[in-house]
């Protein structure tokens, strides 16, 4: 066994794992996914920005 091949054996047994994350097999998943958690999050925020505008217009002595 040549040096070449015990370091072609190392990086054939470290791809192995990664294997199905190749980009044909996960298309747009990932980006969908990350599309959705910010409109999720952007809602998350509007909806709490809603909720501390009313308490400050409720309570006009409390610094803005």
């Amino acid at each position: 066994m040549t040096l070449s091949g015990f370091f072609y054996g190392i990086a054939d047994f470290m791809q192995l794992p990664f294997s199905f994350l190749q980009a044909d097999m996960i298309g747009n998943v990932f980006n969908y996914s990350f599309i959705v958690l910010g409109f999720v999050g952007l809602f998350f925020w509007l909806n709490m920005q809603r909720k501390f505008n009313a308490a400050a217009k409720s309570n006009p002595g409390k610094l803005k």
